[in-house]
């Protein structure tokens, strides 16, 4: 099988495709997150989240499942581990921390992922970070500080950290493992894989959830909180988990990471749609380092793994 440019292209843009389709679902469940921060309580959120999936995706998954029930039993460890990070304690930091910390400080600390990426890849596996890759993560890490600070440097001289801040930094390390060691997923069926560490999450936010509700948080039913349920159980994960997944396996960590940066340039769209929310030169600005940066990063290659 030849590694010429040619014949890794149609995997690659494909794998790129995928990445922005799970970065515009994302940026919809922190939006969602947050919308709902006064209605649903974040571990129950998380829990409905991958009860949900979990529910919806078994019977698709059922026969693989069983046919993959010996490798995963093999691999038990490692698919605990990595349903308890990308799963399980990812979106529960992520949600606790869209309750105390405002859009603009969650998107900016996110923006360290692909950085966080390159250094625990560095850490584990001693990759060595190209320099189109380190100039792609700055490049790109630019760009979303323009977007989130309005274009104001003062902005971000005087952002400040507080508990939803460091919660949401938690969660940006805990996803930036994550990425790094989907290399280490056992070779089963993807839909199988989804199951086991949605379940795995689900189990693990079940306790948590059960506090809440003990003590006195509880779920204000309405339409909004039914549409964030079923938002959220489908699209940010069935969909957009299988499809990053996917395109880890395809371009590796390091570039699948640098997408990340496009989450706060679709959450200013989303705003701009859905609430009404103007747009800026500053969005264009920042729109043009953001994505200079990921063309940076797609041209160093797929890490070798």
């Amino acid at each position: 099988m030849t590694n010429s440019p040619a014949a890794m292209r149609p995997s690659t843009t494909g794998a790129y495709l995928f990445l922005a389709i799970v970065m515009l679902l994302w940026a919809g469940n922190s939006i969602v997150g947050r919308a709902v921060r006064d209605d649903i309580p974040p571990f129950t959120l998380a829990l409905v989240r991958w009860a949900g999936a979990t529910l919806i995706l078994t019977p698709f998954a059922w026969h693989r499942l069983r046919a993959d029930v010996p490798a995963l039993r093999a691999h038990w460890r490692t698919v605990l581990i990595l349903g308890l990070l990308g799963v399980a304690a990812f979106n529960a930091f992520l949600y606790s921390g869209l309750h105390h910390t405002t859009a603009t400080n969650a998107m900016l600390i996110q923006a360290s992922i692909p950085a966080l990426v390159v250094l625990f890849g560095r850490l584990f596996f001693g990759e060595r970070a190209r320099a189109l890759q380190i100039l792609g993560v700055i490049a790109s890490t630019v760009g979303v500080a323009w977007v989130v600070s309005a274009g104001d440097i003062d902005t971000l001289l005087h952002v400040r950290l507080g508990a939803g801040d460091v919660l949401i930094l938690v969660a940006s390390l805990v996803w930036s493992l994550y990425t790094v060691l989907l290399r280490l997923r056992p070779g089963v069926d993807a839909l199988s894989f989804l199951v086991v560490t949605f379940t795995i999450g689900g189990l693990a936010m079940l306790p948590l959830a059960v506090h809440e509700w003990l003590a006195g948080d509880v779920v204000r039913w309405g339409p909004a909180t039914v549409g964030a349920f079923a938002y959220v159980a489908v699209l940010p994960s069935i969909l957009a988990y299988f499809l990053y997944n996917r395109a880890v396996g395809m371009i590796g960590s390091g570039r699948a990471g640098q997408m990340i940066t496009l989450m706060p340039l679709f959450g200013a769209l989303l705003a701009a749609l859905l609430l009404g929310e103007a747009l800026h030169a500053f969005h264009v600005w920042g729109m043009a380092f953001i994505v200079a940066g990921i063309a940076l990063s797609a041209l160093t290659g797929r890490e070798r793994g």
